[in-house]
């Protein structure tokens, strides 16, 4: 799993940005833009640490 060390911080060019906010407040990012073209990305939450992983039949699967 990648440290969050490695992450960058928020505003830098690659980093998830919105791509579209729905009227309710919530907010849809591209898959691609969380995985960077990367197969797995850490997701750090609440001290925790997920992994979002893509699978060959364009699923997602994200696991503690």
């Amino acid at each position: 799993m990648t440290p969050t060390s490695n992450l960058l911080p928020p505003g830098s060019p690659a980093s998830p940005a919105p791509a579209n906010a729905s009227g309710d407040g919530r907010v849809c990012v591209d898959s691609k833009v969380l995985l960077r073209g990367q197969k797995t990305v850490d997701i750090s939450h609440n001290g925790t640490t997920y992994r979002l992983q893509a699978m060959r039949l364009g699923k997602l699967i994200l696991t503690k």
